[in-house]
């Protein structure tokens, strides 16, 4: 987590993170990538409980953010839109911009950082995330590109459990399970796009679904 963002960046930048997507997650970070403050609790349910604590947390380490970076799922509808709209309140309150994020892209760039301070060659793979009712969430990437960012060769999609193996071999991607996501890599994501000049979400949630919808069994887009 001590890569650096690198670039001419933002001087005196701090990127506050936040996630909901899995568990509940709040970290701070300064422009050269330090990791300021980094708090989280895995327990799936209760953000709306555990994520004001976080933040007073998080606050009471870190200087005061000049971004707030969000993760946008893919996730759960009551849980992602706590987070999403806890970011946004915040900035709001400190006059700051938000950055979403896509969660998966904060899990990938994970994954490389690490397999790159082993020197593990990580080739092409896929973020693993359970979406509840027998079904995975799963993004494909491939490296890091020249701003330091991961390579999404596929956006967030919803499979069936016993059918994701195939379509990853398929893919030729590799099999990588989350069982959180580290806001920490959500802003490290946010600061390696804020430094080039770069918008890799919109500012709707990436849902796995509407609450009142009965999920498919074929495969599918996330919302």
């Amino acid at each position: 987590m001590g890569a650096g963002v690198g670039g001419a960046g933002y001087p005196g930048t701090v990127i506050l993170g936040i996630d909901t997507s899995l568990g509940t997650a709040v970290a701070a970070i300064a422009r050269d990538g330090e990791v300021l403050a980094d708090e989280q609790s895995a327990n799936p349910l209760g953000h709306a409980e555990v994520i004001g604590d976080l933040l007073r947390r998080v606050a009471v380490a870190a200087p005061a953010p000049t971004h707030v970076a969000v993760g946008m799922g893919p996730g759960p509808f009551t849980g992602l839109r706590v987070g999403i709209a806890t970011a946004r309140v915040y900035a709001l309150g400190r006059g700051v911009p938000t950055v979403p994020v896509p969660s998966h892209d904060g899990i990938a760039l994970g994954v490389l950082l690490a397999d790159a301070l082993t020197g593990t060659e990580t080739g092409r793979f896929a973020v693993v995330t359970d979406a509840r009712r027998r079904e995975f969430a799963f993004s494909v990437y491939d490296g890091l590109d020249d701003d330091g960012l991961p390579v999404r060769l596929s956006d967030a999609a919803l499979s069936p459990r016993d059918g994701l193996d195939a379509r990853l071999d398929e893919a030729g991607a590799r099999r990588y399970d989350a069982s959180s996501v580290s806001a920490a890599m959500i802003a490290l994501v946010a600061a390696r796009a804020l430094d080039a000049g770069r918008t890799l979400a919109g500012a709707e949630p990436l849902y796995l679904r509407s609450p009142d919808v009965v999920a498919a069994h074929a495969p599918k887009r996330v919302s």
